[in-house]
């Protein structure tokens, strides 16, 4: 018998015994003995046999593949979100299917499409700035396969997410930046529409107002690309450009903050003696600017296991209600704003 596509029946017939023998040995069956799995096993392993995952899939209606659907794959969050989905996954036996929107609504349906054809057994979604429908998970929640939203909270539709303490975290790093004497706080916001810049530029407000600062609406500039450090860079040279007074910048995120940085550099700014900084994220470079940049923590890996881990939830409860777990965001205090 040639290596190539071979089957179980052409172990069988090799071995001298059924395909279904063959299957439960396999499987590690307890009603097969162990030398029987021993000479399979080998056998398998000879001829390089693969089962075939289709087959499988239309016997036992369940394909063990978990879709995945991220908006941005380059930046070290999302990266993060990844490897801890794959981590949980790979333990319960699932193999994951990856697709990058690169934040484009209309490559985030077509990955939709693309996953519910390939029949996977649920779907983590991240879903790009530019989603305002959601109606292409619908065939996904209608066939009673779980959809769980990560990161950005999703807007129309009730499903399980899990998100960080965006609004929270947010609130304690000005609370941070005002501490340590800052009075004008610039705030670098993400995309409209999307909950994570509505949550921040929330947790920024809230902490303006109760240590009696008064808002001024053209200390907050919004950063359209998200994450982008030319955009920042750029929206902050402008901004000391107009002459108007600042000494407090506070980041959507940290590659934000480190446009923000780049322009303070340029212009001769002290950091933080003139102009105090604190990002979100804390991106693994984030220790290794100069200056070290503060960050509030958003636990990537975590979130990623939690939402494998509601997947399953949802799998075993598929009646249950929609449940919602939000992760502690801590700052982490580096020299970009300590100046006490």
């Amino acid at each position: 018998m040639k290596s190539g596509d071979i089957t179980i029946k052409d172990l069988a017939r090799e071995l001298g015994i059924s395909p279904s023998t063959v299957s439960r040995a396999l499987s590690g069956h307890p009603d097969i003995s162990e030398l029987t799995i021993k000479r399979v096993t080998a056998l398998a392993e000879k001829y390089n046999y693969q089962p075939n995952s289709i087959a499988l899939s239309l016997r036992s209606s369940k394909t063990k593949t978990l879709g995945v659907i991220i908006p941005e794959i380059s930046h070290a969050f999302f990266a993060s979100i990844i490897s801890g989905i794959e981590d949980r996954a790979i333990e319960q036996g699932y193999t994951v299917m990856l697709c990058h929107s690169n934040e484009s609504y209309q490559r985030e349906v077509m990955d939709a499409k693309a996953l519910f054809s390939h029949r996977v057994d649920g779907l983590l979604v991240g879903v790009a700035k530019t989603t305002g429908n959601l109606d292409h998970f619908r065939p996904f929640i209608q066939k009673k396969l779980p959809v769980i939203f990560f990161d950005r909270e999703p807007v129309g539709i009730e499903a399980p997410c899990v998100m960080v303490e965006d609004e929270q975290g947010a609130f304690k790093a000005v609370n941070h930046l005002i501490s340590q004497g800052c009075r004008r706080i610039i705030h670098l916001a993400g995309p409209g529409g999307v909950s994570t810049t509505e949550n921040r530029l929330k947790g920024y407000l809230t902490a303006l107002d109760i240590n009696g600062l008064d808002p001024d609406p053209d200390l907050v500039i919004p950063c359209e690309g998200g994450i982008d450090i030319e955009e920042a860079e750029d929206q902050m040279t402008k901004f000391i450009e107009r002459g108007k007074s600042f000494d407090g910048v506070f980041a959507n995120n940290d590659l934000t903050a480190i446009g923000a940085v780049r322009a303070l550099k340029k212009a001769g700014m002290a950091i933080p003696g003139e102009v105090a900084v604190i990002g979100f994220s804390d991106w693994q470079l984030a220790s290794l600017i100069d200056p070290p940049l503060s960050s509030v923590i958003q636990p990537g890996y975590l979130m990623g296991q939690k939402a494998v881990e509601l997947f399953f939830d949802n799998l075993k409860n598929p009646g249950a209600a929609p449940r919602k777990i939000c992760l502690p965001a801590e700052p982490i205090i580096r020299a970009s704003s300590l100046r006490r």
